[in-house]
């Protein structure tokens, strides 16, 4: 290849958590190249930051980037995440937990899970949810990082993500991109400047008439989508048919008590809120749809119902969920709420961000803009995003509520095919079949479809060769390894006093 082709510069719009996630990936693989990058953000623009809570993956970004974990939980007020809790979803008072990792223990080259159904079809069911590490871990409070040397104990099992301060999160990435060599710019953007002939934008023109040139652009303006939309027209796919939320209102809340080590998502009268227990404070909002509920009642329904004392006035969020129709156009890559916009159900705003990242490093372009290498990046995108649209749809459409307006509504809600077709897998021979780019896998699959009152009627045939006794004496087993290693673990408390305490954590 010509170096004449190569990056000369790379310019990041916008800062906040999307942002500064492109600077560390980007400047961390680029140091020490001809390639330079930098990111213009302005301090009088306030970011979304409502996204506090992960999903595994995470553990991947921040190992790649070579950040010391402690140092980081240390330095966003971090807590460990073992799953996610769902109250009030299939009906009220019911409640489960989403967790990350697996249920059970496969044996015979079946999943655990096929085992329990088959024996629950037999008249012995018992509770699913006790025989996943996860789940009984985030109940009992414990947390502590896998045993990597002892790959036979239940123990190496352990997965987990964090639940963090947003605004800490980017200022930790800030510093670490400066030290590689990424220069951030202070100024607000006025508009692109594109490229007579080509249509791409050549620069960024600085309120202050800064003009700012680049090669490529990432978009991380949020929601206004200042280069992919207002320059480039890119047009946006609007998903309020699957997902009629539109708004949301956030609030920090004093912590009560020591963070759980899980979040929490409780279904209100026209959608749901949520609670993110961080070390310094806890962080609350409630996602709801303007058509069933107006902000005035959405606001009350959200401070009656903290756990600790309100720390601010609630901020109000509108959004549409859905995204682009192309998050990479010509030279310019949305990235965040400039790419497109899914609720903080199932955790999965930050992880997007990191999946793009991932996925821009392997199609990473030169100057030409190889237009296949561009299609193939949206179009891994888009299948990306239907998958988390389509376990969100699950949420809202299998539930036994019909007590409000809303959720009447939501059982109105069509699911797509393939939605549809994992579901109709699953209650006919209670089989999840994990698809090469999925976000969510077999176990997540699993606990949602489960825990929303999804039936097996069915299991795999190849079980009922086995004597009821012995499938018996092997799940009460596993239960009894799991209940015993969650004894062993210390509490979330404890790990985080011992090992990543922030500053001015209140003593036990």
């Amino acid at each position: 290849m010509s170096q004449s082709h190569l990056l000369d510069r790379i310019v990041i719009l916008g800062g906040g958590t999307a942002g500064w996630m492109a600077a560390a990936a980007l400047g961390n693989v680029l140091q020490g190249t001809r390639t330079k990058v930098t990111l213009v953000e302005s301090e009088e623009i306030g970011t979304v930051g409502v996204g506090e809570a992960t999903i595994p993956p995470i553990i991947s970004f921040n190992a790649m980037l070579g950040i010391d974990e402690d140092t980081f939980v240390r330095e966003t007020n971090a807590t460990f995440k073992l799953g996610i809790e769902f109250v009030d979803w299939l009906e009220k008072g019911h409640s489960y937990i989403h967790p990350f990792g697996d249920f059970g223990r496969d044996f015979d080259a079946i999943p655990f899970y096929q085992y329990w159904i088959h024996r629950a079809l037999a008249g012995k069911k018992d509770d699913l949810f006790s025989y996943a590490l996860m789940v009984e871990a985030a109940k009992a409070g414990k947390f502590m990082r896998p045993l990597t040397d002892r790959p036979q104990s239940a123990l190496s099992g352990i997965n987990y993500a964090f639940q963090f301060d947003a605004a800490l999160y980017a200022r930790f990435l800030r510093r670490f991109s400066e030290a590689k060599g990424v220069e951030r710019i202070e100024g607000k953007v006025a508009r692109g400047e594109q490229d007579g002939e080509s249509g791409h934008v050549a620069a960024l023109m600085l309120e202050d008439e800064q003009r700012i040139e680049g090669d490529f652009f990432i978009d991380c303006s949020g929601f206004r989508g200042l280069l992919i939309e207002q320059a480039l027209a890119t047009g946006y796919e609007d998903w309020r048919e699957h997902l009629p939320c539109d708004r949301a209102l956030a609030v920090p809340s004093e912590s009560n008590g020591f963070p759980i080590p899980y979040t929490r998502a409780t279904a209100r009268e026209a959608g749901w809120q949520w609670r993110i227990p961080l070390q310094h404070r806890t962080g609350n909002g409630y996602v709801y749809c303007s058509e069933y509920l107006d902000d005035e009642k959405a606001r009350e329904t959200l401070l009656g119902n903290l756990d600790g004392k309100a720390l601010a006035e609630p901020r109000l969020l509108r959004f549409m969920t859905g995204k682009r129709k192309r998050v990479w156009n010509g030279n310019v890559l949305a990235l965040g709420l400039a790419a497109g916009f899914m609720e903080p159900l199932e955790s999965t705003s930050i992880h997007l961000i990191q999946t793009s990242l991932a996925r821009l490093l392997t199609h990473f372009p030169d100057k030409r803009f190889n237009p296949a290498d561009i299609a193939a990046f949206n179009a891994r995108t888009d299948r990306e995003y239907e998958r988390v649209r389509d376990f969100l749809v699950l949420h809202y459409t299998a539930t036994r509520r019909d007590d409000t307006p809303f959720w009447r509504h939501c059982q109105t809600i069509a699911r797509s095919p393939d939605l549809a077709r994992r579901i109709a897998q699953f209650e006919a021979s209670g089989r999840i079949y994990e698809e090469t780019g999925d976000v969510f896998g077999t176990a997540s699959w699993l606990a949602v479809m489960h825990g929303q009152g999804i039936e097996a009627k069915g299991a795999n045939p190849l079980i009922a060769k086995l004597p009821i006794e012995r499938i018996d004496s092997v799940i009460e087993q596993i239960g009894g390894t799991i209940r015993h290693a969650v004894e062993s673990m210390p509490t979330h408390e404890d790990f985080i006093r011992k090992n990543c305490a922030a500053e001015g954590l209140p003593p036990p």
